[in-house]
């Protein structure tokens, strides 16, 4: 073959590298409502104007709580699952920057020196030195498809490592509240007994002069045991609690130790009012339904990779160097060698291996389409639900919290009949226990508020993102 012949043959390979044997990827379209239905309903949430932030960049921060913004900000570097996320996406970016290799010539170098026999029985000696180069043609898109595969996968993992923030962020704040909670819980039943005591004491003074009865103190001594009970348990959850956060945090449980910190009102916090945008929003914000996308425009990528592989690879290479048989004058113009051409290489029988590839990516692309929507809906079906929850929840805490007023003032009633003697010391302890049972059911509600709060800003997609690898 000539060598002008040679120069037209890359040519028309080089034109025939824009040919694709796939579709250009289109993001999978999914029917949303325009709103979310328990929107307009609560009281806590508020529409975002397009040129309004959704959500702080430290959603955490709405709380005003300086203690669980230090949490936070520990657990983005020391926490293992973190480290996890964003070492698989150093790897999805390394995988990436592999992809596009192919998209240049590779070029080896090679050296090889031997000693044998030839057809005479004689010894020969063979010293060979050079350099090879190859370059497939991307005549079907394969190289193309493979880098844009590699690239989707890099943002996915990138995506994936701010979901894995989130979900930390999510499990570390709602452990926090909850211990803040049981803060709470132990200090409600620790003044309960105190009080108890003061209710034994009295009891003992009334029977010591004989106006209550031995029954009335084991009534009283009951009550204030069963109180500090309560009291010795709530460590236990509190302590687990500790524990699951400084797992969260990298840490052993003997490495943290959080002191006590109750909130100060009987309702707890005014829960942050939420500023987010429609459904759709959704798409854009949260990371788990960026991650399933992106994970889409692999699989129609790797669709690609696989039906080019059906059709010829065209290659061009190219070799220089050096062969003799002594080493002394190996580097001499007489023992120059050098090559130069295309090769093809296609594929003639089989057995449907290519077909059945194609038929495998093509299925797992109608995967990745149906978990995507499936994570869509799902994200939808999150904000309805913790939205709803806060919604109720909070016309709960209303209900719950008068109770509280009207059981304390039985409480004051009843002890001031006990004290002048009209009143039973079994009437005290119903209404006591009664006063305790609705205070410590308005402090678990405030409980699941706080953690329906955070669900509702993870589940709304929390920070900001980048998605560019």
């Amino acid at each position: 073959m000539k060598y002008h012949q040679i120069i037209s043959i890359t040519f028309v390979s080089l034109l025939l590298s824009s040919c694709s044997v796939w579709q250009a990827y289109t993001r999978p379209t999914l029917s949303l409502p325009t709103d979310y239905k328990a929107a307009t309903q609560y009281a806590g949430w508020k529409t975002a104007s397009p040129s309004e932030p959704q959500l702080s960049l430290a959603w955490w921060e709405r709380y005003q709580d300086p203690q669980l913004t230090a949490l936070l900000k520990a657990a983005q570097t020391a926490n293992y699952t973190i480290q996890l996320a964003e070492a698989n996406y150093r790897q999805g970016l390394a995988l990436a920057r592999a992809s596009r290799a192919p998209q240049l010539p590779a070029v080896n170098g090679q050296a090889s020196a031997s000693r044998g026999t030839n057809n005479s029985n004689t010894l020969d000696n063979n010293v060979n030195i050079g350099a090879v180069a190859s370059w497939e043609i991307d005549v079907w898109g394969r190289i193309r498809n493979s880098v844009l595969s590699g690239e989707a996968n890099a943002q996915a993992t990138l995506a994936d490592l701010s979901a894995a923030k989130l979900s930390v962020q999510s499990v570390l704040a709602q452990s926090y509240f909850q211990l803040r909670i049981l803060d709470s819980q132990q200090r409600l039943l620790d003044r309960t007994a105190q009080s108890f005591e003061r209710s034994l004491q009295l009891t003992t003074n009334r029977y010591n002069v004989g106006l209550a009865s031995r029954t009335e103190i084991a009534q009283a001594e009951t009550q204030l045991r069963n109180t500090r009970a309560q009291a010795i348990d709530i460590g236990a959850s509190r302590a687990q609690l500790e524990h699951a956060i400084a797992l969260l945090l990298g840490k052993t449980p003997a490495e943290l130790s959080i002191a006590a910190h109750p909130y100060e009102t009987d309702a707890g916090l005014q829960l942050p009012i939420v500023a987010a945008s429609y459904p759709s929003a959704l798409l854009e914000r949260r990371p788990d339904i960026a991650a399933a996308e992106r994970r889409v425009a692999q699989a129609n990528a790797q669709i690609g990779v696989a039906r080019a592989a059906l059709f010829p690879t065209l290659t061009l290479g190219a070799s220089f160097g050096y062969s003799n048989n002594s080493l002394s004058d190996l580097l001499s113009l007489p023992n120059r060698l050098w090559s130069l051409g295309p090769a093809l290489i296609g594929p003639i029988f089989d057995n449907q291996l290519r077909q059945s590839q194609t038929e495998a990516a093509i299925a797992r692309y109608d995967a990745a389409v149906a978990s995507y929507k499936q994570t869509v809906i799902n994200g939808v079906r999150e904000v309805e639900d913790n939205l709803a929850l806060l919604r109720i929840l909070e016309a709960e805490s209303i209900e719950q919290a008068t109770a509280v007023k009207f059981a304390r003032e039985a409480v004051e009633q009843t002890e001031n009949r006990y004290r002048a003697g009209i009143s039973e010391y079994q009437n005290v302890v119903i209404v006591q226990s009664a006063l305790l049972s609705a205070e410590r059911n308005l402090l678990n509600i405030t409980g699941r508020r706080l953690t329906a709060s955070v669900a509702l800003m993870i589940a709304l997609g929390g920070e900001a993102r980048d998605t560019t690898p």
